[in-house]
């Protein structure tokens, strides 16, 4: 198969996992292992984190909220310290994967559930880290952001705003993403859809489908 363009999620697959981050929080806090994930996953279309991630609600109100909804689960936990934690560490593999693809001339897109405050992953960042997240952004030629676009994955309207931002069928490119729920949908699409569990995997995944080495 020909693919003319690779489409990359960014919290997990440009950057480190937000779960890690998630794992050491709730341990810290002497919260069961994945409370926050279990959480953001009920009522999923309709919660504090979905709500937040279309631009719907404020980060005050998401902080009330996800508190509320932890307590309703019999645990206590406000949605602003979930917030500071969201800053991935950058994987600085797929940055050069990234210059690698443009150089054969494939072309990138990245689609991102994010949250009015931040690009993607990236919350609480510095000054400079702010920067190098734009100069990363800059090297897609198209972004769509939840918080912007008013729909969030795994809603395939996304992928099909993608797709028409670039010009291509589905069957034509390759979706990257760390969750499983969100390449369902880009598979049934069309598109060859690829599960992130590290960089590494990624890449040996991302190659073979490609048929070139990174």
């Amino acid at each position: 198969m020909h693919y003319s363009a690779v489409i990359f999620d960014f919290g997990g697959v440009i950057t480190s996992s937000p779960f890690e981050a998630f794992n050491r929080l709730e341990e810290s806090r002497g919260l069961p292992q994945n409370f926050i994930r279990q959480v953001n996953a009920s009522n999923g279309d309709s919660n504090a984190w979905a709500l937040f991630e279309r631009a719907e609600i404020g980060a005050e109100e998401f902080d009330r909220r996800f508190a509320q909804e932890a307590r309703d689960q019999g645990q206590t936990l406000e949605g602003s310290a979930v917030l500071a934690v969201l800053a991935g560490a950058v994987r600085p593999v797929m940055v050069t994967a990234l210059d690698q693809l443009k150089a054969r001339g494939f072309r990138l897109g990245c689609i991102t559930n994010n949250v009015p405050t931040g690009h993607g992953a990236g919350m609480a960042r510095s000054a400079d880290a702010h920067d190098e997240m734009e100069q990363i952004f800059a090297r897609f030629e198209h972004v769509i952001e939840s918080s912007k676009a008013g729909v969030r994955k795994p809603d395939p309207r996304i992928y099909t705003m993608m797709c028409d931002a670039l010009g291509l069928p589905p069957q034509a490119c390759i979706y990257l993403d760390d969750l499983g729920i969100n390449c369902k949908p880009a598979a049934a699409l069309g598109m060859h859809a690829i599960k992130v569990t590290s960089a590494e995997q990624a890449l040996a995944d991302l190659g073979a489908a490609l048929g070139i080495e990174f």
